[in-house]
């Protein structure tokens, strides 16, 4: 059961990046997809290693499921009926309903919620959603990809009863059989939604983080996603509770400002290329960033997102690291909450703890 462990992290390793960086090379050449290669990614100064990819039957998976430890799955057959979607295939059958579109001036899709712009009206996105019929969005990519331009667009939609007969059809044919037993197995929530995500080749979602368990279903094209553990959370910066960005990480990846973010130099990643049939398991709190890989095309993928498990009515210490993020949000939510100003929170946070903590106390 050891040996299925990925999230252990040996705080020497970390001291040697371009060893671990060139460990994780090699292990690419071993374990890539001949769909793709090493020269469609995008360098990083962190080093990381592999996400265990393995049969959803083999029992080293359920381990690490049950560890709530990211791994890449094959012969699920989960969204085998959708294989066959492409841009031509959509565009035919999707239907005529309007679809969250959303449009950047570069590769980068920062997530926010707009729900939260009021509290910081300074915030400028550096994305924006809009409403558009699937025929406009194809139209919006073709344009980009023939004219060169910077502005690039990510399809993201709730799968719902608004597409079209034969996307319909496809939907219930997933192996819903297989994933049923899996919520059962693991005494998950709900599923809450099916994402429909369908991005340009080389875009990016930034590092973030989700409180629900997700499977990760790869249809089209292939996704570098990689992956950090909850008791990474000093390494990656998150934004403010009440900041539009919640839940992503403050730091650029492609340019990390370590006076700003020092412990971004403790960072270490766990990473996996999915293709199309491969179900990446993204436990809830595991930071996650994804790419499309460069020149690969359009890559089309749809999330599982399912609650997590009910809180035990038995506590056991110690806590979780993702047990104590929860904590900490919930801090910061009732402090924003009893001060009236989401703006107060951080000056009291800084003026309880400042040097309080620093030495050790006899």
């Amino acid at each position: 059961m050891a040996a299925a462990t990925v999230a252990e992290a040996d705080p020497a390793e970390t001291d040697g990046a371009a060893a671990a960086a060139a460990a994780a090379a090699a292990a690419f050449t071993d374990l890539r997809d001949p769909g793709w290669n090493e020269s469609q990614l995008r360098q990083y100064t962190f080093p990381t290693r592999q996400i265990p990819r393995l049969s959803h039957t083999d029992p080293r998976a359920e381990v690490l499921i049950n560890n709530e430890e990211p791994v890449v799955l094959t012969d699920t057959s989960l969204v085998y009926p959708a294989l066959k979607w492409d841009i031509p295939y959509l565009q035919e059958n999707i239907g005529n309903g309007d679809f969250s579109v959303y449009m950047a001036e570069n590769h980068k899709f920062l997530y926010y919620d707009e729900k939260k712009m009021t509290n910081f009206q300074d915030f400028v996105p550096k994305s924006h959603r809009i409403e558009m019929k699937f025929s406009e969005f194809v139209d919006k990519m073709h344009q980009t990809e023939e004219q060169g331009g910077k502005e690039r667009v990510y399809l993201q939609q709730t799968l719902n009863d608004t597409v079209g007969r034969k996307i319909v059809v496809d939907f219930l044919g997933f192996n819903w059989n297989w994933i049923n037993k899996q919520q059962a197995k693991w005494n998950w929530g709900p599923l809450t939604s099916n994402l429909l995500l369908i991005g340009m080749e080389g875009n990016v979602t930034p590092a973030h983080y989700d409180e629900q368990q997700n499977f990760f279903a790869q249809i089209k094209g292939h996704k570098r996603c990689i992956l950090f553990p909850p008791d990474q959370f000093d390494c990656l910066y998150p934004f403010p509770v009440h900041h539009p960005c919640d839940r992503q990480s403050q730091v650029d990846f492609e340019n990390p400002d370590y006076d700003k973010f020092p412990n971004f130099k403790n960072a270490v990643g766990y990473e996996a290329v999915v293709g199309p049939g491969d179900v990446l398991y993204i436990p809830m709190y595991w930071w996650h960033h994804i790419e499309s890989l460069l020149n690969g095309g359009v890559t089309i993928t749809v999330n599982f997102w399912y609650k997590g498990a009910p809180t035990p009515k038995r506590i056991e210490y110690p806590l979780k690291a993702h047990q104590k993020v929860a904590i900490m949000r919930n801090i910061e939510k009732m402090l924003g909450e009893a001060l009236g100003d989401p703006h107060e929170v951080g000056p009291l946070l800084n003026m309880m703890i400042k040097g309080r903590y620093d030495h050790g106390l006899s």
